[in-house]
């Protein structure tokens, strides 16, 4: 039997007690991995759901930063690194919401930036900071969630699509530099998944998901189960991937 198992293992997920985050940060310590849990406003959930990793038997604490500005990063990877070690697996998760989505002409500047800082600039900030450790060790995952919006380009996405489509570059170039160092860096891209907040309040998802390939949504739990592959050794020979986890609703070419 196949299994994944991340015991000894530190990882850190910014936005970690998101919607997304909070099932990925369970995921990984259910196969073992300590968790750092990073969350910039909301103190209160981000302890409630180091709580609950604790009860999974892996160490967890949390820790907060404004992920658009380096010095702040390299604060929390100061942080994590006296009281839980350097970071094996990085997984940045975390996005700056707005509203609302609209024409390129009537989109404020000031939601270009604010996008650029929480896609770009977190994933340039947290390579800086917990990269160097992974070199010395030999071994590392980075993982970058991205979005389908970065392929569909709908009307109305152009700042989170710009911002995400730069995000890619990075990253791509990043697989490129540190894989010597037995580094991967790769990308998961979600469609609109269901999460808590969908459960608690459900609406009409119809036009959405009848137009993905399998007839319906995903679920948060996918995305995290391609954060726990991408994270284990089973991927060891995968870097510099883009991984749509949407149903088919975006592919990728060749």
């Amino acid at each position: 039997m196949v299994s994944i198992d991340l015991t000894g293992k530190l990882a850190v997920i910014t936005g970690g007690s998101g919607e997304l985050g909070r099932v990925m940060a369970r995921t990984l310590a259910k196969a073992g991995a300590n968790i750092a849990v990073h969350y910039f406003h909301g103190a209160d959930r981000a302890e409630k759901l180091v709580e609950e990793l604790k009860s999974i038997g892996v160490n967890a604490k949390a820790f907060t930063a404004n992920v658009g500005d380096l010095d702040s990063v390299l604060a929390m990877k100061d942080a994590i690194s006296a009281s839980m070690g350097d970071p094996d697996i990085v997984v940045d998760a975390a996005v700056v919401q707005y509203q609302p989505w609209t024409s390129v002409l009537e989109q404020p500047i000031t939601d270009y930036k604010s996008q650029f800082e929480s896609c770009v600039l977190h994933n340039v900030n947290m390579a800086k900071a917990f990269i160097p450790a992974m070199k010395e060790k030999g071994w590392g995952r980075f993982i970058g969630i991205n979005t389908e919006c970065s392929i569909m380009c709908t009307p109305g996405q152009s700042a989170y699509a710009a911002a995400k489509r730069g995000m890619d570059g990075v990253l791509r170039v990043l697989a490129r530099e540190v894989g010597q160092f037995g580094i991967t860096v790769n990308q998961i891209a979600p469609g609109w998944m269901i999460s808590d907040n969908w459960r608690r309040e459900p609406g009409d998802d119809s036009a959405y998901a009848s137009k993905v390939p399998l007839r319906h949504r995903g679920q948060d739990q996918d995305i995290a189960n391609a954060v726990l592959f991408l994270a284990s050794d089973l991927a060891a020979f995968i870097t510099g991937a883009f991984l749509p986890v949407c149903g088919g609703n975006v592919m990728t070419s060749i």
